[in-house]
């Protein structure tokens, strides 16, 4: 079935990572294979970062080989830097994801790199990397540490993310601090130096305004959407950051607006509600 848009799942990982008590590897394996029934094709299914600093992805190897592989779906985890990229290799990822900030503040709090390191830290990965590599940018609109951002610093970003190999770049509302009129500021400025196609947008839900600004983010030209199952998520390293947008609202959204996504609502909702029982 040929889609309209598409779901970029970030619950197993984004979701849970900010979990203070430790997810059972067997639960986090249970989710990823209730979210690849449900029709959707990418799933960020693991973090391979220092379990030091991000202790609930510590399992990463024993999730990627624990899931049901499933043909269509692509099973996606985050690299740091080098020794990332190995284990991702060896988890047979099928493609990994690279991480950077448009904001100096959070980018030393993050990954304690200025913007400037972090990229150079990321060529390498991108150049050995054997599968597809993805780029994330965090805080587009707002820093927790650095107060507002300005769009020419997300494009300067997103022009060395595309420059060095990355076949998209998301767009990280790392606070759910967005609101339409910010999100629409942004992509004007990032529609004058960029195809559309090359970008996602990550939209947290903090101030509840994440499926307006989808919905701005659509009217750009833009397909694809990160989610999260039931809304899991949060960021350790942004204070005040809430869950991602929940993959059932945005589904919701985009099919009330004719757009096909190929995810099966009943799966989803119960994906959705086991996804909710991992917090009590």
């Amino acid at each position: 079935m040929e889609l309209d848009v598409t779901i970029f799942e970030m619950g197993p990982r984004d979701g849970l990572q900010n979990e203070s008590n430790f997810i059972n590897t067997s639960d986090k394996i249970k989710l990823v294979n209730l979210l690849s029934t449900s029709g959707i094709r990418k799933i960020e299914t693991a973090s391979f970062v220092s379990s030091k600093w991000v202790p609930q992805m510590a399992d990463g190897e024993e999730v990627m080989a624990g899931i049901q592989r499933k043909s269509g779906v692509s099973f996606t985890a985050l690299t740091p830097n080098e020794k990332g990229l190995e284990r991702a290799i060896k988890a047979k990822a099928d493609e990994i994801a690279v991480f950077g900030s448009a904001s100096e503040g959070f980018s030393k709090a993050n990954i304690n790199k200025s913007i400037m390191e972090s990229l150079q830290t990321f060529r390498p990965i991108v150049k050995a990397a054997p599968m597809p590599v993805r780029g994330y940018i965090s805080c587009i609109t707002d820093c927790p540490y650095d107060g507002p951002t300005n769009p020419a610093e997300v494009i300067k970003v997103a022009e060395e993310l595309l420059d060095m190999g990355c076949y998209e770049i998301s767009l990280g509302d790392t606070l759910g601090s967005a609101n339409p009129h910010s999100t629409e500021k942004l992509l004007s400025a990032l529609s004058s130096e960029f195809q559309m196609k090359d970008l996602a947008v990550h939209f947290h839900d903090t101030q509840g305004k994440a499926i307006e600004n989808i919905g701005i983010a659509l009217d750009f030209g833009i397909s694809t959407f990160d989610s999260s199952i039931a809304g899991l998520g949060g960021c350790p390293y942004a204070p005040g950051a809430k869950g991602n947008v929940s993959t059932e609202a945005v589904v919701e959204f985009l099919e009330s607006k004719g757009l096909r996504t190929g995810v099966k609502r009943e799966k989803i909702k119960e994906a959705a509600e086991f996804a909710r029982s991992l917090r009590r």
